[in-house]
């Protein structure tokens, strides 16, 4: 018999920065995302590479972590070159719209240039970037139940028809 594991939710993601202290900042000052843990050596524990690291976490409401390495190479969040800059991010929650505009005040009065607030329908959402390059987002649910349990009865025929598409416009 197969043993059902459930995946209960996010640990960490974890991220490239330019500079550990810059990223501190950031997140812990302006976000108010608290500096949880750090962890610094000189071999990586899972592949025994030798690389000089500094890995940092910051603590989410829901205990989970948004987590960096300075690597001391002076680079940040880096994609491939013909990536667009918009799809790559990672998303904040909050509680309210207010919240929102708060976040989006606070980030603008500490010198970042903020996009929105974008409506999607189901959430609203914030734009802007780290130190690093890399994307972020903070957004509040505006979904009703009713709207989510149609969209999720939807989902695998909008994937099917998009691969579709997505295959006949490869082969023309």
């Amino acid at each position: 018999m197969t043993r059902t594991i459930t995946l209960k939710g996010l640990n960490h993601v974890a991220w490239r920065c330019i500079d550990a202290e810059q990223t501190r900042h950031f997140y812990e000052d302006l976000l108010g995302l608290p500096l949880a843990h750090t962890v610094q050596s000189d071999v990586v524990p899972s592949t025994g590479e030798e690389a000089p690291y500094f890995h940092i976490f910051f603590e989410m409401g829901d205990g989970s972590y948004i987590a960096f390495f300075d690597i001391r190479d002076g680079k940040g969040a880096t994609l491939s070159a013909d990536m667009p800059a918009w799809v790559h991010h990672f998303a904040f929650e909050v509680d309210t719209e207010a919240d929102v505009l708060a976040m989006k005040e606070r980030l603008e009065a500490g010198g970042v240039e903020v996009l929105g607030v974008t409506d999607h329908h189901f959430i609203r959402s914030i734009y802007f970037f780290d130190p690093n390059g890399l994307r972020l987002e903070i957004t509040v649910r505006v979904e009703t139940q009713d709207y989510m349990d149609r969209a999720k009865s939807k989902a695998h025929a909008a994937l099917r028809q998009w691969t579709q598409e997505k295959e006949a416009a490869a082969a023309a």
